[in-house]
């Protein structure tokens, strides 16, 4: 069961490149691998949290309060990520800036917290939420892998091509987000109909 939820979120429900959801933060903090895959694990813990505490309370959230409760909830867990990130892991949260306290209105998780966690067992809702968060970090991992190793050659602080090279410097930039998750959903809609042709 846990493998074809795997699949649901890496791939048949991808955050990024199947539901087109955080893509704020996938297009802004994808310049490097490492700042891809530090915001979604970020995310992925605040998703955790919130589908946590949401699956729990479904029954206490009177209806009118419904969404301000649930956003309510996503703020305080992405409150304890942020101080978390800033005391242990400084370096990373520098990098990330605004885009953590920007994770509160992520529609990836309010969509979650209303479309699954509200409706659904603790049991089902921690599962979504893991498998929702590992699609999601790895979308942005891949994304910021590919604008890294286009953009300056390297990946993960590994210089793959020699610093004599000139590289495509658009890629580190923003319009390089832009052009590499158009060429990545192409990519991933060609093999797509591919297989459905097969």
């Amino acid at each position: 069961m846990f493998g074809k939820e795997l699949i649901r979120g890496i791939y048949t429900e991808n955050p990024v490149f199947r539901l087109l959801f955080g893509l704020c933060p996938a297009l802004a903090v994808t310049t490097a691998a490492d700042t891809g895959l530090g915001m979604g694990l970020a995310t992925t813990t605040v998703l955790l949290g919130s589908n946590l505490v949401v699956s729990l309370l479904k029954n206490v959230i009177p209806p009118a309060v419904r969404i301000p409760s649930f956003i309510v909830i996503i703020a305080t867990f992405v409150t304890l990520v942020g101080m978390t990130m800033e005391a242990f892991f400084y370096p990373m949260f520098e990098a990330l800036g605004i885009f953590i306290p920007l994770i509160v209105v992520n529609c990836l998780i309010l969509g979650r917290a209303e479309a699954f966690a509200s409706k659904n067992t603790l049991g089902r809702s921690l599962v979504d939420a893991i498998v929702m968060g590992i699609g999601f970090t790895i979308s942005l991992g891949l994304l910021g892998a590919v604008r890294e190793i286009l953009g300056s050659g390297s990946i993960l602080g590994f210089q793959l091509v020699p610093g004599t090279v000139d590289m495509a410097l658009v890629f580190a930039l923003p319009p390089g987000a832009f052009i590499s998750l158009g060429l990545m959903l192409a990519a991933l809609n060609y093999i797509a109909i591919r297989r459905k042709e097969a």
